[in-house]
């Protein structure tokens, strides 16, 4: 039965509420749900080369000793210090105290030895072991105290850290991280649907600023149109860098959302097989470059311009050279190349495609503008797991379409056994020369002649920067602009 009490007590909350904002009223949102393209094959960034497990686990799950902020430039992260001997070999690093993994494992010294020293085990499985090679010797001479010394001066030593393969792992927990990952991030995992979505908890002990964010979801969407739908829905709260370029205009148009186009390390490639036929021969790479007309390539994939490339390099660099007018768009030019290489009337060939829209839409331009010219093209789209299993670590390909991310990966094209079996000497001594010259304007013009190299070499058909698209919902901040590292921090994220 309703009293009167009972009835006054209702009509003076309703007063208050009235005279209350409605933020006030409303619990304040402390989770989000990203969108992004591509789902990671494992969680472990020491254990592949996918750029999708960084995307999610780098400073998120796993530290390292450095760590890259958004601007590019490296900061302390395990590591609180470090010093560089005036031998250039000698580095030592004060670790943090206090910090602990998710598991309540202590961090120290013995764990970074430990990773370092796995990363470079003949049994690795690192997609960037060559980070750790110059490392001649490890020493933890106390739990807060690590000393690494080079083989050699190593100019780049530092920066190789802030990269996810550099992330330090404990021994316990090292063996299940692809699946249950352990690591000393603010975020913990919590489940892994596969083939839908990742959840991750604020982890509560960790030993820096505490996140806003009570909850964190990756979700799964590689369909570029389910993208759109589930940002313009409120389905998802941001997407890591959209699929659907076309969309952009109309997102740009919703008050509720906010969409930035910022730059990446992406050097996107047409990857070519340089160990098989007919792509062992200077000619016929050449004839594919001259066949290339990247701006239209670009804006047919986009629909607006980005950055071209002529060389494996970032415009972001003080180093990089324009090099995009070394083999200019001219298909008389091309079918001439091929003639003189024995292949008057062309040839044939496949083109094995990742899922990114990107390398999807490019793939049809390019084979179009191959075909002009006597190279007929059928082409193979991959699911992610094949192309990696099949191009990158097999090298069954002869042509392909991806964007390399990390920054500053030149020197992969050093490497004999990497997909594009480029194998060239005096490419290896000059990047040997480049890692021991601490100079920094002398090592720029030592970058300068790799990329003009690999210019002159037609190694790949090296077509444009991967641009990064983020919408995000409008009172959400936070998200990166730029990713001078493929991550998405969620420490940084916070509602408003």
């Amino acid at each position: 039965m309703t009293t009167r009490r009972d009835l006054l007590a209702g009509a003076g909350l309703a007063a208050l509420a009235a005279q209350l904002p409605m933020a006030a009223l409303a619990q304040a949102k402390d989770s989000v749900t990203i969108s992004m393209t591509l789902e990671p094959p494992t969680l472990d960034p020491t254990s592949g080369a996918a750029q999708a497990i960084r995307e999610v686990t780098l400073q998120n799950i796993f530290e390292g000793l450095v760590k890259m902020d958004r601007t590019g430039k490296i900061q302390p992260c395990l590591a609180q210090s470090w010093e560089i001997a005036p031998d250039n070999v000698t580095h030592t690093f004060k670790l943090r105290t206090g910090v602990t993994f998710h598991d309540g494992t202590p961090f120290t010294a013995e764990q970074v030895k430990f990773s370092f020293e796995r990363a470079v085990a003949a049994d690795s499985t690192n997609a960037q072991k060559q980070l750790f090679t110059p490392i001649a010797e490890i020493a933890a001479p106390d739990p807060a105290t690590v000393m690494i010394k080079l083989k050699q001066p190593t100019a780049n030593f530092i920066y190789g850290l802030s990269w996810g393969d550099a992330v330090i792992v404990a021994p316990q927990s090292a063996a299940n991280n692809k699946t249950n990952p352990v690591g000393t991030g603010p975020f913990k995992f919590v489940r892994w649907n596969r083939g839908d979505r990742l959840e991750f908890a604020r982890n509560d002990a960790y030993w820096g600023e505490k996140p806003a964010l009570a909850k964190a979801t990756f979700r799964f969407l590689s369909d570029p149109q389910a993208q759109v739908a589930a940002l313009q829905a409120g389905d998802v709260d941001a997407n890591t860098n959209l699929s659907a370029p076309e969309a952009v205009a109309q997102l740009k148009s919703d008050p509720k959302l906010k969409v930035t186009i910022g730059k990446t390390e992406g050097e996107t490639v047409l990857g070519t097989n340089n160990a098989k036929a007919p792509f062992d021969k200077l000619k016929v790479r050449q004839a594919i470059a001259h066949a290339l007309d990247r701006k239209t390539i670009a804006l047919g994939v986009y629909g607006f311009d980005v950055t071209l490339i002529g060389s494996h390099f970032s415009p972001l660099h003080p180093a990089y050279v324009d090099l995009t007018g070394t083999y200019p768009y001219d298909p008389a030019k091309a079918k001439a190349l091929l003639a003189e290489a024995g292949f008057p009337n062309g040839f044939s060939c496949t083109l094995k495609l990742p899922p990114p829209s990107y390398a999807r839409r490019a793939g049809e331009i390019v084979a179009a503008m191959l075909g002009q010219v006597g190279i007929t093209v059928s082409i193979e789209p991959l699911e992610f797991p094949q192309w990696l299993e099949r191009v990158f670590r097999n090298k069954d390909y002869d042509l392909s379409i991806i964007a390399h991310t990390e920054p500053l990966d030149i020197d992969i094209y050093a490497r004999d056994q990497y997909y594009f079996q480029y194998r060239n000497p005096e490419f290896k001594t000059l990047i040997a020369k480049i890692s021991g010259t601490l100079d920094e304007t002398a090592r720029n013009e030592l970058y300068k002649q790799a990329q003009q190299m690999l210019a002159r070499d037609a190694v790949n058909g090296f077509l444009f920067i991967l641009p990064k698209i983020t919408v995000a919902k409008a009172n959400l901040d936070g998200m990166w602009t730029d990713w001078p590292l493929p991550v998405t921090p969620l420490a940084e994220l916070r509602w408003r």
